[in-house]
C-alpha cells in the first residue's frame, strides 16, 4: 500500500517534508522512474509552500498525478483536471481544510507531527489513481 511506502520517507530517519514524501512515495509506489532532480522539484512545496497555502501532502500527490496522467500536455484533456478536483474534495471532506496552516492548528502534533495529512492523501491518492484508469 502506498501509505507504507510514505511511512516510510516521512519517518524520522529519512524526514522528508510532507511535498517531498508524497513524490518519493508514488515514484517508488507507481514505479514512475523519476529522476533526483525531479524529484527535488517539489521541495519548495512543503509548509504549504512555506507560507501555510494548500497542504504540500496535497501537492505531492497532484505533482505524481500529473506524471501518471498527463500525456503530453494537461489542458489536452479534462482527466487530469476531474482527478485533481476528486482528489482535493475528498481531501477536504475529511479534514476540513486543504491548508496547511489550519490542518497544522487542527491535526499536527509533536509526537505524529502531520501524520494525519500524509496517511489520508496516500489512501486518496490510491482511489483517484484506481479513478484515473477507469477515466481512459
Amino acid at each position: 500500500m502506498l501509505i507504507d511506502v510514505a511511512t516510510k520517507y516521512y519517518e524520522k530517519e529519512l524526514d522528508y517534508n510532507c511535498a517531498e514524501t508524497m513524490l518519493y512515495a508514488a515514484n517508488e509506489y507507481y514505479k514512475l522512474n523519476l529522476s533526483k532532480d525531479a524529484l527535488k522539484t517539489v521541495g519548495s512545496f512543503g509548509g504549504g509552500m512555506a507560507i501555510g497555502n494548500v497542504c504540500g501532502a496535497i501537492t505531492g500527490c497532484l505533482a505524481a498525478l500529473g506524471v501518471i496522467f498527463v500525456e503530453e500536455k494537461a489542458h489536452e484533456s479534462d482527466k487530469i483536471k476531474i482527478i485533481t478536483k476528486r482528489f482535493i474534495e475528498n481531501f477536504g471532506k475529511q479534514f476540513g481544510y486543504i491548508d496547511c496552516a489550519p490542518l497544522k492548528d487542527a491535526y499536527k502534533t509533536e509526537e505524529k507531527r502531520c501524520e494525519d495529512m500524509i496517511f489520508a492523501a496516500a489512501e486518496i491518492m490510491e482511489e483517484v489513481v484506481v479513478y484515473g484508469k477507469t477515466l481512459e
